[in-house]
C-alpha cells in the first residue's frame, strides 16, 4: 500500500510514519523541504528505515502543486492509496499572513497534488480550534456551525477544513484532534504548548513553597488533552476502515477536566503544592469587552502584564482562552474505534511522564549558560576594591572565565600585586588607580575604562571603608560618618551613573553592590558602615525599577563577615565564623550567573523577619551583643586586647552560623 504524508517532519507525523511501516508493504513518500543528508539519516534512523520504504520527496506546501517536479510526479505514478494531509503552522502565536498561506493555501495546493496523483483517499489533520470559540457541545457533524473565529489560528483552521469540504474531487476524511501533548508512554514533546505553558508556574510554585501548602490557582473553561500516541493509533485504525468516507471524527477525551484540575494533575506530578483556591477567570466575563480593552490600553497595565506574562513564560495570548467554551462530541470516532483496543488513557496515569520528560527536555531553563563563562567571556567586567580581598578574589575567578577585567583600586603596590598573581595564573588584569572617595578621580577612571576597553557589561562596587565604634565614642569623630559615606555610597554610585549610559545604550548591564549583612541586621557599633551600605541598598532598588525596561539589572549581596584585611583590626572576629574570600566570591559569581535581585545569608534573612515582626525583641537581643562584644582593641588604642569569657563563651554557641 503506496502512503504519501505532508508534515511528516512534524510532532504527530513522526509518528503516523513510524505507524504506517509497521503494516506489511507499505511504501512512503513524504514531503520535505530540502533534501539535506543529515536530516534524512535522522529520519531513517528514527523510522528505522531507509529510501526503499520511505522516500523523500522535494517540494514547498506554499507552491502549486506543491512545488514537486513532474519527474517525481511520475515516480509517484497513480498507487497512491491514502494521501495524509497534515503540514501546517500550530501555533496561536504565528502571525495571520503566514497562518493563511500555508494552513489554507498550504491545503489547497495539497487537494490539488492528491488529485494530480490520483490519490484514492485524502485525510486531513484539522484541529478542535476550527470550531472556534463555540458555546456548547459541537459535533462531529457541524462545521458551519462555529463562531468566534477571529482568532488567525481558529480562522484558518476552519478555513483549511472548508477547502477539503467543497473543494476535494477525492473522497475524503476530517481529524479533529483535541490539545496534543506528548506519549502517555515515554513522555516525550517536541515543543512548549498548551498546558506545558504553565509548567514553569508549577515549577516555580514548587520551589517557593512545601508540597503540603495550599496555594491560589486558576479557574477556567474545560481544556481537551489527548496524548499524541492515541492521536495516531485512532487515525492509523479509521483512515483504513472502509465506508467512512466524508466523515469527521473528534480525536478527544470524551471527559475533559477543567483548567483547575489539570494545573492540580500536573502539581501533583511535579511535586509541587496544591491550588486549594481558585480564582475563577469567568468572573471577567461580567466586565464589560469595551472595559477590559481599555483597561489594557493603558500603558501601566499592558507593561505589567506584559511582564508577569514574559517572567511565567506564557503567551500574551493563552489567558483569553482559559474560559475556553466549547465541549466536543466523539460519539463517532469511539464508534470507529470500538474493538479496536484504543481508548483515550486517563490524564493522571500518564501526567508524570510528561512532566519528567519537560523537566529533563524541554524546561527553558535547560538552555541557559548558567556557566560564569558564558555570561562573562569577552565582556568588559569592572571590580573596584579589586587589588585586595574580595575584590581581588572575584577578579581572578572573573578573568579565567575569559572576562576583560578592569580592577580599581587606591594602592599601586597591590594592584601590582593583584596584576603579578593574575599573569602567575596566565590571565590579565587591567589595573587602574583612583580614590573612588574622590568623584573627580571617579569620573576620570570611568572614562578612562570607557574609552581604552570600551561598554561595561558587569560593574562590581566592592570597594568600602568599615568602622567599628559605638556612637557614643564618636561624637567628636563625624569625619567617620562623612568619610564611610563618601567611598561607601558617593563614590559607588558615582561610578555606575558614570557606566549606566553605555549600558542602557547596549540594553545589557548588570550591577552587583557589595551590600552587608549588618543592613539587615541593624549590627550595634556599625551605625557609619551600616548607614551607608542601607543608603545604597535604597539606591539600588529605585535604580532597579527606573531601568527594568532598558536591559539593565541589579543584584545587592548583604555579605557576611569575610577574612579581609577590612575586619582585621577587630581581633575577636579571629574566632567567629567568616567566609574567606574565595567563598565570597562565589557569592558574587553566582549572583553574575543567576541575577537575583538579593543575595543574602539565613542569619541575616532571619534578623531581618525578627526586626520587621518584633522590633523590640530585636533590639534587645542586639543590646545585648552590643553589651557583651565591647570596642575592638583599636577602638580603645590597644591593638592587643582580646575577646573576654563571654565573648568566648558566645562564639562557641554560635560556631558554624557566619555573621
Amino acid at each position: 500500500m503506496q502512503y504519501f504524508i505532508t508534515g511528516a517532519t512534524g510532532f504527530i507525523g513522526k509518528r503516523l510514519v513510524a505507524r504506517l511501516l509497521e503494516r506489511e508493504g507499505s511504501r512512503i513518500f513524504v514531503l520535505l523541504r530540502d533534501a539535506d543528508p543529515e536530516r534524512l539519516a535522522a529520519l531513517h534512523e528514527y523510522w528505522g528505515s531507509d529510501d526503499t520504504r520511505v522516500t523523500p520527496v522535494v517540494g514547498d506546501l506554499t507552491q502549486p502543486l506543491l512545488g514537486v517536479s513532474a519527474a517525481d510526479r511520475r515516480k509517484l505514478g497513480k498507487r497512491t492509496t491514502h494521501f495524509f494531509h497534515l503540514a501546517a503552522i500550530y501555533d496561536l502565536r504565528a502571525d495571520a499572513e503566514s497562518q493563511l498561506a500555508v494552513n489554507v493555501e498550504g491545503t489547497r495546493h495539497a487537494v490539488q497534488f492528491a488529485e494530480a496523483i490520483g490519490a484514492k483517499h485524502f485525510h486531513l489533520f484539522s484541529s478542535i480550534a476550527a470550531a472556534g470559540m463555540f458555546e456548547g457541545v459541537f459535533r462531529e457533524d457541524m462545521f458551519e456551525e462555529a463562531e468566534g473565529l477571529d482568532h488567525p489560528y481558529f480562522k484558518t483552521k476552519h478555513d483549511a477544513e472548508a477547502v477539503v469540504r467543497s473543494e476535494c474531487q477525492i473522497p475524503w476524511r476530517v481529524y479533529r484532534p483535541a490539545i496534543v501533548v506528548g506519549d502517555s508512554q515515554s513522555g516525550e514533546m517536541d515543543k512548549i504548548d498548551g498546558p506545558y505553558y504553565f509548567f514553569k508556574l508549577i515549577q516555580k510554585l514548587r520551589r517557593l513553597l512545601p508540597p503540603w501548602m495550599p496555594a491560589i490557582g486558576l479557574e477556567g473553561g474545560r481544556i481537551n488533552l489527548v496524548p499524541v500516541d492515541y492521536v495516531v493509533a485512532a487515525a492509523d485504525h479509521i483512515a483504513h476502515l472502509k465506508g467512512e468516507d466524508g466523515q469527521c471524527f473528534h480525536l478527544v477525551d470524551p471527559s475533559p477536566r477543567r483548567v483547575g484540575d489539570v494545573l492540580n494533575i500536573f502539581a501533583r506530578a511535579g511535586h509541587a503544592p496544591q491550588m486549594s483556591l481558585r480564582i475563577n477567570a469567568a468572573l471577567l466575563g461580567f466586565i464589560p469587552g469595551y472595559i477590559r480593552k481599555s483597561l489594557m490600553g493603558l500603558t501601566p497595565v499592558r507593561r505589567l502584564r506584559a511582564v508577569v506574562m514574559r517572567d511565567l513564560g506564557l503567551p500574551p495570548d493563552l489567558m483569553r482562552f482559559v474560559n475556553y467554551p466549547t465541549r466536543f462530541d466523539d460519539r463517532e470516532a469511539r464508534r470507529a474505534l470500538k474493538g479496536s483496543g484504543i481508548s483515550v488513557p486517563r490524564l493522571e496515569d500518564y501526567a508524570w511522564r510528561l512532566w519528567d520528560y519537560w523537566e529533563r527536555h524541554l524546561d527553558p531553563d535547560l538552555f541557559i549558560d548558567r556557566s560564569l563563562r558564558g555570561q562573562v567571556e569577552g565582556r568588559v567586567v569592572v571590580v573596584t576594591g579589586g587589588s585586595s580581598g574580595i575584590g581581588r578574589a572575584v577578579a581572578l575567578r572573573l578573568a579565567e572565565a575569559g572576562a576583560v577585567v578592569a580592577v580599581v583600586a587606591r594602592g599601586r603596590d597591590q594592584l601590582d600585586e593583584a596584576a603579578t598573581q593574575a599573569e602567575a595564573r596566565g590571565v590579565k588584569l587591567h589595573c587602574y588607580e583612583g580614590d573612588l572617595s574622590d568623584m573627580t578621580q571617579v569620573e576620570a577612571v570611568a572614562q578612562r575604562i570607557l574609552a581604552e576597553l570600551g561598554p561595561v557589561s558587569v560593574l562590581i562596587n566592592n570597594a568600602g571603608r568599615s568602622i567599628r565604634r559605638a556612637i557614643e565614642n564618636s561624637y567628636e569623630r563625624f569625619h567617620d560618618y562623612e568619610r564611610t559615606m563618601q567611598l561607601n555610597y558617593f563614590g559607588a554610585v558615582r561610578l555606575s551613573m558614570c557606566l549606566l549610559p553605555a549600558m542602557t545604550a547596549a540594553r545589557h548591564g548588570h550591577i552587583v553592590n557589595i551590600s552587608s549583612i549588618g543592613v539587615l541586621t541593624n549590627a550595634p557599633r556599625f551605625a557609619a558602615y551600616v548607614a551607608s551600605k542601607a543608603a545604597l541598598d535604597a539606591w539600588t532598588r529605585c535604580a532597579a525599577s527606573e531601568f527594568a525596561d532598558r536591559g539593565v539589572q541589579f543584584t545587592t549581596i548583604n555579605m557576611p563577615l569575610v577574612k579581609t584585611p577590612m575586619i582585621s583590626p577587630t581581633k575577636l572576629y579571629d574566632q567567629v565564623p567568616t567566609l574567606t574570600p574565595e567563598e565570597a566570591a562565589d557569592l558574587v559569581c553566582d549572583a553574575i550567573v543567576h541575577k537575583p535581585v538579593r543575595v543574602a545569608t539565613r542569619l541575616g534573612i532571619a534578623g531581618e523577619v525578627l526586626h520587621a515582626l518584633m522590633p523590640r525583641v530585636a533590639q534587645v537581643a542586639m543590646n545585648t551583643s552590643f553589651r557583651i562584644f565591647g570596642e575592638s582593641g583599636a577602638a580603645q588604642g590597644d591593638e592587643k586586647a582580646g575577646p573576654g569569657k563571654e565573648q568566648q563563651a558566645l562564639q562557641q554557641w554560635m560556631r558554624g552560623i557566619h555573621f
